[in-house]
This record gives C-alpha cells, sequence and structure tokens, in this order.
C-alpha cells in the first residue's frame, strides 16, 4: 500500500479538532498552514542528496594527513517513533586519503541527515558512512550527542539527559592512539 498521499492542512486542522480544539479560533486559523510548511522543512533531508553535498577537492590535500575535526555541528531531528524533537550536536572528522572537503559540508552532510525522521544510532552511521563512501578517506569519526523530547516529555520524563553515539570507520577501529587522538579533539 502507497502512502504517498500529500497531507494537507485539512489534515492539520483535523488533528487539532481531535485534540479538543478548534481550529477556526484565532489563535489556531493559521496553524495549519505553519505546521505544513514547518514539517516541510524539518524532513526537507529526503530531497537532498549526500553524495552530491560532498564535493571533494585535491588541491594540496594529498600532503595533509592529519585529523580534520568540525565540532559543535547542531543537530535538530525527529525522531521516528513519536515525531519528538530531538537536539543537540554533532562532531565529524576524518583523516584524509588524498582528498578533503570543504568544511562545511560536513555541517551540510549532519543537516540532511536530521532533517528526516530518524533514530540516533542510525543518523550517526549515515554521516560516517556518507563520508566515507565519498572522500574514501583513511578513517571518519562521527560522535553525535541529542537530547531526546520523548524522553524529557513523556514516558520517563528526565529532563537533560543526553543520548551519546558514536561511529568509527576505518582506521579508526583498530587504531588506539588515533581513536584516543579523535576523541580528545572531539570532547567538549
Amino acid at each position: 500500500m502507497s502512502y504517498k498521499e500529500e497531507f494537507t492542512e485539512n489534515d492539520w486542522r483535523r488533528l487539532l479538532a481531535s485534540l479538543g480544539e478548534d481550529p477556526d479560533r484565532p489563535g489556531l486559523h493559521e496553524t495549519p498552514a505553519r505546521v505544513s510548511k514547518a514539517w516541510k522543512h524539518w524532513t526537507s533531508g529526503y530531497g537532498q542528496d549526500p553524495v552530491s553535498v560532498l564535493k571533494a577537492f585535491e588541491d594540496g590535500a594529498e600532503q595533509y594527513n592529519e585529523l580534520i575535526v568540525v565540532r559543535g555541528i547542531p543537530v535538530y531531528s525527529h525522531c521516528e517513533h513519536h515525531l519528538a524533537p530531538f537536539f543537540g550536536k554533532a562532531t565529524v572528522g576524518y583523516l584524509p586519503n588524498g582528498k578533503i572537503v570543504g568544511l562545511s559540508k560536513l555541517t551540510r552532510l549532519v543537516d540532511i541527515f536530521s532533517k528526516r525522521l530518524q533514530v540516533q544510532e542510525r543518523m550517526t552511521m549515515q554521516i560516517a558512512n556518507a563520508l566515507m563512501e565519498v572522500l574514501e578517506p583513511k578513517a571518519v569519526g562521527v560522535v553525535v550527542k541529542c537530547r531526546h523530547m520523548c524522553m524529557e516529555s513523556r514516558g520517563i520524563r528526565t529532563q537533560g539527559e543526553e543520548t551519546i553515539t558514536s561511529c568509527m570507520l576505518g582506521e579508526l577501529q583498530p587504531n588506539l592512539a588515533l581513536r584516543t587522538e579523535f576523541l580528545a579533539l572531539a570532547r567538549d
């Protein structure tokens, strides 16, 4: 069964009414249009190709053989289990093998995968795998730290807990010294 049918403003109006609200009251009258637009933005990662973002440069990079790490990359996503937001920061690093990528592209890569319905564990692996596939570096490391509203606002309701996930590929798996260096650079 295909569910490609467009979710319309009328559907958002129905949701508001099902919650016991009056979608026609002044404060909610434009909410269906705003929510529809917001969800298009929050899920815009489905329409973006991570490979096309990672345009590699080979100008001078073949000489650089140390870790390149960008940390503090904002993560804003929604869990696929409750559609609740989760948010935090990502650190992405790699050890080049003759190719580098523009630093802002690492932020764009995180943004693409976070603007999909996600679980943090899969998103962490998707970021790392895309970087490994396109750049073919010697190593890739990704660490993501997020707070999950599905835990903070319902269920166990514990505020401020962070979930930390990581993915280490290539030489970061067997090389303890390199792994330690990456994790030290990723630390706040």
